[in-house]
């Protein structure tokens, strides 16, 4: 199994882009055959060759196709089928980047959504081929970084933000650190103000966007302790939860798991698509 994650180096990309990622599972590997995908505030871009299948089942539905696809921002968790060797090269965008790039037969904003996309309908570049940017990764990470860099700034600098998505990125940057009804102080604004605008940029309340990027911090910790060492008073006050009964009825709802089903199976992704976790890919 191989996963690297790498920033890109262009400014232009750096802009609306987080993180490009590569996972793939070789025949023989061994790995969670249906992981999950927790919610997630940030689209991804898969690149994948024409004839992959991918599968996300959510909420009673499911999303099926081959090739590229696109992930909007998800409320919801996925759960994905990593049965068949795969490969999927993945383009991470900034929580509401989508707003000022235009997608193809989409209508901003949408939510728990999968598209699928035709990559050089989407960047506007005719001749480019999905396997010529899947083939790029045999080499290295980073030629791998430095040809996505090079094939994304030209559609990314015809994109320009306004003073709505640059008030939302602003408020991204103070959300994990601030409390939500301090924000609009900080940031000069009406809250009111902050509000509508957050959610016109990216479709989410502020509420919700910090509880997803809670719940990845409360998951990634739980993954770095071996079952019998996870004290659940401790974590419920380390992470901002009145006591345990809270933190029992908050992944409940979020994972469909109590906190000892979940310590047990450990069988969800922390954000495997762009995130910084490898214990999926043992």
């Amino acid at each position: 199994m191989i996963h690297w994650l790498q920033a890109p180096k262009s400014s232009t990309v750096a802009a609306y882009i987080e993180y490009y990622w590569l996972i793939e599972k070789k025949p023989g590997a061994q790995s969670f055959q249906f992981p999950k995908l927790n919610p997630d505030p940030c689209a991804h871009l898969i690149i994948s060759p024409d004839n992959q299948a991918y599968h996300y089942d959510k909420a009673g539905a499911s999303d099926s196709g081959k090739g590229c696809h696109l992930i909007f921002p998800h409320l919801q968790t996925f759960q994905l089928d990593h049965v068949k060797p795969f490969i999927h090269l993945g383009v991470k965008f900034r929580v509401g980047a989508l707003y000022s790039i235009e997608v193809p037969g989409c209508t901003h904003p949408l939510l728990d959504y999968i598209e699928p996309m035709n990559l050089s309908d989407l960047i506007k570049q005719p001749s480019l081929d999905a396997s010529e940017l899947l083939k790029s990764t045999r080499e290295s990470a980073n030629d791998c970084c430095k040809l996505l860099d090079s094939v994304l700034s030209p559609w990314l600098l015809s994109f320009k933000q306004d003073r709505y998505s640059a008030l939302t990125y602003k408020a991204v940057e103070l959300l994990d650190a601030t409390p939500i009804s301090e924000l609009g102080n900080k940031l000069h604004c009406a809250q009111r103000t902050l509000e509508r605008t957050f959610n016109k940029v990216t479709g989410m309340t502020l509420k919700q966007c910090q509880s997803m990027n809670k719940l990845e911090a409360l998951l990634e910790y739980l993954y770095q302790r071996n079952t019998d060492d996870i004290d659940w008073v401790e974590i419920a006050y380390q992470f901002g939860f009145s006591d345990q009964p809270h933190l029992i009825r908050y992944l409940k709802s979020q994972l469909g798991l109590t906190p000892h089903s979940y310590a047990k199976e450990r069988n969800l992704t922390i954000d495997a698509y762009g995130g910084i976790s490898q214990h999926e890919f043992k």
